[in-house]
């Protein structure tokens, strides 16, 4: 399914740059802007800066893991608020999951994960914002 993501901004933050290189290309691809940060410290600095509609983010990366990050940013978890965050991980316990949730994710992908699957929860994000304009 194309997605429209014109205009959307989205930071994606990983240590893989083959997952950094494939998410900026399929997410180029459907008109977002995209900006990368390969490790947690960096990562937070750019989400600060950039203040991006979108932050794809890893679980595990050096200096700063992806929890910490969502402390950070989301000190009171409010999903479904900007920035939407997506969490991809090749962990796939329960626990994790449901702690991310708690901390104020979106949603939560499983590596491997295909680029159009990412595109698609991305595009439900957008989707539910439009439909809801009270949400900022």
């Amino acid at each position: 399914m194309p997605a429209n993501l014109e205009g959307c901004h989205i930071l994606v933050i990983d240590d893989d740059p083959d997952i950094v290189s494939s998410v900026r290309f399929s997410f180029e691809h459907n008109g977002a802007k995209v900006q990368s940060a390969n490790d947690g410290a960096k990562g937070l600095e750019a989400a600060r800066r950039l203040q991006p509609d979108l932050i794809i983010l890893d679980m595990m990366m050096p200096r700063k893991s992806g929890f910490v990050l969502i402390e950070a940013l989301k000190p009171e978890p409010r999903p479904g608020e900007k920035p939407f965050m997506i969490m991809i991980t090749a962990n796939e316990g329960k626990r994790h999951e449901a702690y991310a949730r708690h901390l104020g994710v979106d949603e939560y992908v499983s590596k491997p994960f295909a680029t159009e699957k990412l595109i698609e929860v991305a595009a439900r994000l957008f989707e539910r914002e439009y439909r809801d304009p009270d949400r900022t």
